[in-house]
């Protein structure tokens, strides 16, 4: 059976590695995964990311994740915001702020995958994906 949801997919499989203390976790890969992982990586939640066989049916997402002192997660929150049957839209003056501006909402806006302060400063809207604390 087919995904409903691969960002929920994705979200759940990192949430996963990290409470199981996994140093990298395999997703099936897509554009706008690796676009989440780019922004992850910016933010720096996780190490790395790489997509093996671009471009392929099998292309596989392989993220490494962080973790800090006593491999502590960085990740401690993982959450979906817009989900299929219910779209979250928002205005930039509605951004959401995640844990009062420690952690980050990405967005996807006209101008591609950003981060809640990004889209505040350029005061563009779009719907919310996840929220990452």
């Amino acid at each position: 059976m087919p995904l409903t949801d691969p960002i929920a997919d994705m979200l759940t499989r990192i949430r996963n590695a990290v409470a199981a203390d996994h140093d990298t976790v395999d997703i099936p890969a897509s554009r706008i995964k690796g676009e989440i992982a780019r922004v992850l990586k910016d933010e720096g939640y996780i190490q790395k990311y790489e997509i093996t066989d671009a471009g392929t049916p099998g292309a596989l997402l392989k993220i490494t994740l962080r973790y800090g002192p006593r491999r502590k997660p960085i990740i401690s929150g993982l959450r979906r915001a817009s989900k299929p049957g219910r779209r979250l839209y928002v205005g930039w003056q509605d951004i959401p702020r995640v844990q009062g501006g420690l952690g980050v909402a990405i967005l996807t806006t006209s101008r591609g995958l950003i981060t809640d302060r990004q889209a505040r400063a350029e005061k563009i809207g779009g719907e919310v994906l996840a929220l990452v604390w």
